[in-house]
Parts: C-alpha cells; sequence; structure tokens
C-alpha cells in the first residue's frame, strides 16, 4: 500500500477525498443540527414543509442551469489542465450570461405560481406562503451550484467541500436558532435557508473570483456551441436525477401528511451517511476523470477507478452496519415520532449501501463524453421511480416510497456498471473475494 503511494494520482486522490470526508462529516454534524432545531423546536410538520420547500427550490433550480453547473465541471478540468485560463473564463461567463435571466424569471413565475403550485399539485393551500418564501433562493441555488462546480474543476477541495458540505447548514443553523429565540413559526427554516444562501452566494462569488485569474483575455475561439451540446443532455440527466430523488417526497406530500413527509425526510438523510465517503471521492475523481480523458489516458483513469472503489467499500460497510443495527436507537434522537420510519430507513439504507459500492458510475460516464448514454440510463430508472412510488405510497405510506427508491437507485448503478465494463472494459465494482471475478 504505502509503495502505491508513489503514485501521484493515488495521493492525489486521497488527499483530496480526505479532505472532502472531513468537511462532509462537518457538513453532516451541522445539518442534522440543522434539522434537530427544527423537530424539537417547531416538530415534524415544519420540517414535512421545509422538504417540500426545498424541493421546489431544488428542481426549479436544476431547470435554470441548463446541465452547465455539471459542464463547467468538465470543462474547467480540461482547460486548466491545459493551462489555458483564457477558456475557463469564456466558458464561465458564457454559462453565466445563460443562468441568471433564466433564474430571475424562474423565480418570478415561482413566487407568482405558488397558489396554484400548492393548491392543484399538493392540494395543501397552505403551503403557498412558504412556496413564496422558496421562490427567493432559486437563483442563489443556481449561481452557488455554477461557483463550486467551477472550483471543483480547479481542484479546489476544500472551497468546494466547504461550499457544498458546510457553509449552509451552518448558517441556516445559525440563522434558525438566532431567530427561534425571538418566535416560533414553521416558515423560519425556510427563512433561514434563504437567508444563508445569499450569505453563500457571497462567499462563493468571492473564492472563484479569487482563483480565476481575472486579467486573462477571453478567448476568440467559440466555446459556448460544445458547451451547450454537452450541457443539455446533462441538465436532462440532472433533471431527470432531481425527478427521481425528490418524487418521493413529492407524492408524499401529495398522498400522505406532512408528517410523514418529515419522518421520511429524516430517514433519507440518515441513510445518506452511508454514501458519504463516495461523495467524498467523487469530489476529487470527477475532474481527474475528465483529466484523464482530455489527454486520453484511460489507463490512468482505470487505476483511478479501482483505487476509488476499495476505499469506497470498506468506509462505506461500516456505516451501513451502523445504521441498521442500530435503526430505531438513530431515529430517536429526532423524536418519539420518527420511529415509525424504521424499515423505511433500512430500506434506504441498502440502496444507499449497493450506490456506494458500485462506484463513481455517473461521474465516468458524464467526465467522458457517455452524458447521452448516462441520461437514457437515469430516464428509464425516473419512469420506473415514479410508477412504483405512485403504486406504492398510497397503499405502504413511507415505506412504499422506500421500496421505490432502492430499486431505482439499484436499477441506474446496476445499468451504467454493464455499460462501463462493456464499452471501457473497467469495472466499477469491489466486492471483497469477488473483485477478481468482476
Amino acid at each position: 500500500m504505502f509503495s502505491r503511494l508513489k503514485d501521484h494520482h493515488l495521493r492525489e486522490l486521497l488527499k483530496g477525498s480526505s479532505t472532502a470526508f472531513v468537511f462532509r462529516i462537518f457538513g453532516g454534524i451541522t445539518g442534522y443540527i440543522f434539522i434537530l432545531l427544527i423537530t424539537r423546536n417547531l416538530g415534524a410538520d415544519a420540517l414535512g414543509v421545509y422538504a417540500l420547500s426545498l424541493t421546489v427550490i431544488g428542481i426549479t433550480s436544476v431547470i435554470g442551469k441548463l446541465g452547465l453547473d455539471t459542464a463547467l465541471l468538465r470543462f474547467v478540468a480540461e482547460y486548466s489542465s491545459q493551462g489555458r485560463k483564457d477558456l475557463v473564463k469564456d466558458v464561465y461567463i458564457h454559462a453565466v450570461r445563460i443562468c441568471i435571466p433564466l433564474g430571475i424569471f424562474l423565480s418570478l413565475f415561482i413566487f407568482f405560481a405558488s397558489p396554484y403550485i400548492a393548491r392543484y399539485i399538493f392540494m395543501k393551500v397552505d403551503l403557498s406562503p412558504y412556496f413564496k418564501i422558496a421562490s427567493f433562493g432559486i437563483l442563489p441555488a443556481i449561481m452557488i451550484s455554477l461557483n463550486s462546480e467551477s472550483l471543483r474543476g480547479f481542484k479546489k477541495i476544500k472551497e468546494y467541500a466547504f461550499l457544498g458540505n458546510i457553509a449552509m447548514s451552518f448558517f441556516a443553523s445559525l440563522i434558525l436558532l438566532t431567530l427561534l429565540s425571538y418566535y416560533k413559526s414553521d416558515n423560519l427554516p425556510v427563512i433561514s435557508y434563504i437567508i444563508a444562501s445569499l450569505c453563500v452566494l457571497g462567499i462563493s462569488t468571492y473564492l472563484w473570483v479569487k482563483n480565476l485569474d481575472i486579467k486573462a483575455k477571453i478567448s476568440n475561439i467559440v466555446v459556448s456551441t460544445p458547451l451547450l451540446r454537452v450541457s443539455l443532455p446533462m441538465l436532462l440527466t440532472s433533471s431527470m436525477w432531481l425527478i427521481m430523488g425528490w418524487t418521493d417526497t413529492i407524492m408524499l406530500g401529495i398522498f400522505r401528511p406532512k408528517s410523514d413527509v418529515g419522518i421520511y425526510n429524516v430517514a433519507l438523510r440518515i441513510s445518506a451517511l452511508t454514501g458519504i465517503t463516495l461523495g467524498a471521492i467523487n469530489t476529487i475523481a470527477a475532474p481527474k476523470f475528465a483529466e484523464f480523458f482530455g489527454r486520453g489516458d484511460m489507463k490512468g483513469l482505470e487505476q483511478t477507478v479501482r483505487h476509488s472503489t476499495k476505499l469506497i467499500f470498506w468506509t462505506s460497510f461500516s456505516a451501513f452496519l451502523v445504521i441498521f443495527i442500530f435503526p430505531s436507537f438513530i431515529l430517536g434522537i429526532f423524536g418519539q415520532e420518527f420511529k415509525i420510519g424504521i424499515y423505511a430507513l433500512m430500506l434506504l439504507t441498502f440502496g444507499q449501501f449497493v450506490n456506494s459500492i458500485s462506484g463513481s458510475v455517473g461521474y465516468i460516464l458524464q467526465m467522458t463524453g457517455k452524458q447521452k448514454i448516462f441520461q437514457n440510463i437515469i430516464i428509464f430508472a425516473t419512469i420506473i421511480n415514479i410508477i412504483l412510488n405512485y403504486l406504492l405510497i398510497p397503499r405502504y405510506g413511507i415505506n412504499g416510497a422506500a421500496i421505490a427508491s432502492m430499486v431505482s437507485m439499484i436499477l441506474w448503478n446496476f445499468l451504467s456498471m454493464v455499460y462501463i465494463k462493456s464499452y471501457f472494459n473497467i469495472s466499477t465494482l469491489y466486492i471483497p473475494l469477488l473483485s477478481k471475478k468482476i
């Protein structure tokens, strides 16, 4: 193992992923503090309102980004490895010019359409004021994503990890704690999130400008065409990904009481701990995939995949065991009413574990020019997810939502693994004793 540390790419992978992991741990702590502040002071209903409002922000901001955040990750990584900061600046400015007007339009649309969304989609008229507040977070969410993914392309892992894992929950917790000392209302979590997003937007803009050579002249090379050609399939992928990720919450909001949405949201967040290492490794692995592909170094790509899969398995397995052994105790931390989510938590955790040990399949495909393949896989899995949620939630509630999420997650990971193995002859799955056979 120590001899392998002489490998520059392995050292970079270990350093970047360990840094991202530490930030994710602290981010997880601040995130759960924020959830605890909501559940202990305002209850499951307030958490349900917050989760639904966040769903509106998330879905709308994905549309507003047009897939340009993921495209920026790829192009910034490629151009910066070539020393072309002029192209980096060019591609970033082009993305911003598209996203800001679109973000403003979407914010205004959600603000004025909130009564109709609440009444005709969620069948809960009282959600309208919360969605109006949420509309102010759409443009900041878009710009934060563009800035942070661009920093990630520069391999600024600390900055990216801080913005993506700690900043929002940290500021939101401080703001919510301050507001709770004056009065209590179900809209406080949403208000806190919006104020925090404005703070994070300012920080992300500062960090990006600091790392970008603003004196670099804009290139005369037209990069807008490849940018959009790459980003639009990524938009569809991101949209499907988000729909698949939020369909359970949306349908629970339609068919079940707000408290069920809150309980399920807690189970979902806890299960995500199983994939914390995958997310940490992806932080540095994604730009490295783009770097290897840009140079045509498929051997380096394969080695990075092999190293990362082993790290992901052993670190994810321990979290999987802890959650599976103590689900009732963990849910009880958030309040006794959350213990009814035990089976949902176990199902979601198993799905997350399969997602983790399958490796960085999504980023491998998107960073190597196979974004359309991944787009088709995600579309198929999303359709299955929607059908299962529609059939299972009315009958089984949060457990039905968990089954739908688990099945669709396993499905898209399996299909992606099969394609990567058949096309690149690279195995992304590592299981002890069986890994040599895969």
